[in-house]
């Protein structure tokens, strides 16, 4: 599943479009996770003014020829299989390609064309207006894991539920701290966002965190350890292109490289690196979670 690293490599991969205008928009599959808008093709004409990520989802917004137009934004999730590819006008289409926008420089009316093709094999993604539903996806999310709203101090007491950020209504819980296995709790998407199963196995590993500790368990100063592996870790793989697993490619057609240093996430057959103790593997919430026994242990 691409996840908030991957996300980030397709968002920066986008930028040669900026600037540059619709020409045609083509739906060939609109049923996805939900069922696409029947008028994107009202995009033509429009400018690819600006590309955003917030959690797993890309913002993109395009600005009108004509003023008396509105500015338009989309959502895109990428769902489990997700891609944005680019290739040259005239590329066919190929099967699971859902959808594709051609974008043409409008300042250089005899360069080459480009296509943006939708790619989902799964069809678990989403292409949709932000007007329609940017509140129902968004409003509820937690903060990003590379900004500085997410510390140490935030993490510790969302657990603990001390802290501002315990919603006033939640009336039982909020004076009780949070119990579920600190992996679980880094991959919900209120508490924080993007930290997909990779980069959780990958950071309580460096953190010397058993993925099923009880979060509330956690001292200060451990909390403080993760949150700065979770930082590192995510982004080491922005810098490295994400991960390449299974088929995924970002919207240039590169594939990332940040799988060629996982440390144990997929090597439940092999050794610790740090101590050669034989990793082993429990499944939480239906996820895998690999980790060291004597580098982790489940005090």
């Amino acid at each position: 599943m691409p996840e908030l690293p991957e996300v980030e490599t397709t968002k920066t991969s986008l930028t040669p479009l900026l600037g540059q205008q619709v020409d045609a928009v083509q739906v060939f599959q609109p049923q996805l996770r939900w069922l696409m808008p029947t008028d994107l093709d009202s995009l033509a004409g429009y400018t690819l003014d600006s590309v955003q990520r917030r959690a797993k989802y890309l913002i993109i917004t395009f600005i009108p020829t004509l003023k008396q137009q509105p500015t338009r934004q989309l959502i895109i999730h990428l769902g489990m299989s997700g891609s944005l590819q680019q290739h040259p006008l005239g590329t066919d289409k190929r099967k699971h390609d859902h959808l594709i926008m051609t974008f043409r420089d409008p300042d250089n009316v005899a360069g080459t064309a480009t296509q943006l093709h939708y790619h989902d094999p799964r069809r678990f993604g989403a292409v949709l207006w932000h007007d329609d539903y940017g509140s129902k996806l968004l409003d509820h999310l937690g903060p990003e894991p590379l900004s500085s709203d997410f510390t140490a101090d935030y993490l510790y007491h969302f657990i603990q539920r001390t802290g501002k950020d315990v919603e006033a209504t939640d009336k039982v819980s909020k004076k009780r701290p949070i119990v579920r296995p600190i992996k679980s709790v880094i991959m919900e998407q209120k508490v924080v966002v993007g930290v997909g199963n990779i980069y959780a196995t990958e950071s309580l590993y460096l953190a010397g965190i058993h993925p099923a500790t009880p979060a509330h368990q956690l001292s200060y100063q451990e909390i403080a350890v993760l949150v700065e592996h979770i930082k590192v870790i995510l982004q080491k793989a922005i810098t490295l292109g994400g991960s390449t697993l299974r088929d995924f490619t970002v919207a240039s057609g590169q594939t990332g490289y940040f799988q060629q240093t996982l440390h144990v996430y997929g090597k439940q057959s092999e050794n610790c690196p740090k101590c050669n103790t034989p990793l082993d593997n429990i499944k939480l919430n239906g996820r895998a979670s690999v980790y060291c026994p004597n580098c982790q242990p489940l005090i």
